[in-house]
């Protein structure tokens, strides 16, 4: 039999979620590689034969999306999948126009084929861009189960930059499992909270594994989304946090709009830095979008913990994701060092090394700061130098992990700390009260 060969276009997520689920076992499919976009380090290997499967014994190149008309042209592609989050309906279409005019088919999975079913009560947590507020969001609603006596266990958004086969199943608990599985600083700026809390956190490649292992320990299933992708798991509870700062980009990014169309609740977030015209705007699209959505708004509180900045030339390192792909020009460490009197942000781009200066370079339009990029020890390496050499009286850290325990620094490091404030409409208590009764019905024991 003559198979489909198909080309994945992804950014080491929801391309291996979807090859799992979809395209791994059939044998009417083959897939010929990925390609790989936004994460540095992910092209140039290949998807090992322990997670592709008996009909891929060699594994799967993952090469450059730059090769796409190469690979179509080479192996006769049939259809390329597009298979990745947080751009732009031009680009998406821009990649079609380069899959359909080198000859092949341009194809998007929707919820149907891709979102697994659970056991257990899920509440997925999802946005319209990055860095809209999902993490707080999930740690606000986390806190809500535990004070009703429940487990929650988080979910969360693929994140394997190192060993695939090692990151099949990962489960942290502890400090010590972000060191044993060599995590990279985006991975702990999204688990650390957690574990701090006292929560357990899962993630890695194979998600349909992942989720039975979950299952054992949860009530309830909290998926945590990244950038604004659409969950993997069928949701009984969908909540997708806006971003006002970026408002109209629900509109025109994928799948952001998606998510916003398919809300069960929609958190307005940021409230409290937005201006009335941003406020009215995305509230415009959610009306239009989906009008059955119920709204919530909310701030984005932002707390210091360490030496007061008040008076001092700050240094202020930001989420990296937010500003690069997520478009953001600042984040939270800028909005802190303003709040709180900082005298001044000091200019990192003079004393800047190696990927740092590169990823500066790339993006000119940021305020004076740095992105955390910590994809390897490399570039954590790199940012610890950055630092040290930049002229200032203060580490202003808006990353959400203890930066001090991973780099040895020659200034002192004052955290920023925000949590979601709810402040209009409905209460999360009460939203999430249906998901709290379903986990207290007998679930029947099959057989």
């Amino acid at each position: 039999m003559n198979r489909q060969r198909l080309v994945v276009m992804g950014a080491a997520g929801r391309d291996f979620h979807d090859f799992n689920v979809v395209y791994r076992d059939d044998p009417a499919v083959e897939v010929v590689a990925f390609t790989a976009t936004q994460i540095p380090g992910i092209a140039n290997r290949r998807y090992p034969p322990e997670l592709a499967g008996s009909l891929y014994p060699g594994g799967i190149a993952i090469v450059p999306e730059e090769e796409l008309e190469q690979l179509i042209h080479d192996h006769a592609v049939n259809t390329v999948v597009f298979a990745y989050s947080d751009v732009s309906h031009e680009t998406v279409m821009h990649a079609a126009s380069r899959a359909m005019a080198a000859g092949a088919d341009f194809e998007l999975l929707g919820p149907a084929r891709t979102m697994l079913r659970s056991r257990r009560p899920v509440i997925a947590i999802g946005a319209t861009r990055t860095g809209a507020g999902k993490s707080q969001t999930t740690r606000y609603v986390a806190a809500l189960l535990v004070e009703r006596g429940l487990t929650p266990v988080v979910i969360r958004h693929p994140m394997p930059y190192g060993d695939l086969v090692a990151q099949r199943v990962q489960r942290f608990a502890s400090h010590e499992d972000l060191d044993r599985y060599d995590t990279t600083i985006e991975e702990r700026e999204e688990y650390e909270p957690h574990i701090d809390a006292g929560r357990v956190v899962f993630a890695g490649v194979d998600y349909d594994a992942i989720l039975h292992a979950a299952e054992l320990e949860a009530d309830v299933i909290l998926w945590d989304g990244g950038n604004n992708d659409f969950p993997f798991y069928r949701p009984d509870l969908n909540i997708v946090v806006a971003d006002p700062l970026r408002a109209g980009d629900e509109r025109r990014f994928h799948p952001g709009e998606m998510n916003l169309r398919m809300a069960d609740v929609v958190i307005i977030n940021k409230i409290d830095s937005a201006t009335p015209e941003q406020l009215d705007e995305i509230q415009a699209s959610i009306a239009e979008l989906n009008p059955r959505a119920r709204v919530i708004t909310a701030r984005s509180d932002v707390t210091l913990d360490g030496p007061p900045i008040a008076g001092l030339r700050v240094v202020v390192v930001e989420d990296g994701p937010t500003l690069t792909h997520g478009g953001m020009h600042f984040g939270a460490g800028v909005v802190a060092a303003r709040r709180f009197g900082a005298a001044s942000l000091a200019d990192p781009r003079p004393a800047a090394v190696g990927s740092i200066r590169a990823t500066l370079e790339k993006y000119p339009g940021l305020e004076p700061l740095i992105p955390a990029m910590g994809y390897g020890g490399e570039q954590v390496a790199e940012l610890e130098a950055t630092l040290n050499a930049v002229e200032a009286e203060v580490v202003l850290s808006a990353t959400p992990i203890d930066l001090a325990r991973l780099v040895n620094l020659n200034k002192p490091i004052t955290r920023v700390r925000y949590d979601l404030a709810p402040v209009g409409g409905p209460s999360l208590a009460d939203v999430i009260a249906p998901i709290v009764r379903m986990t207290r019905t007998p679930v029947p024991v099959a057989g």
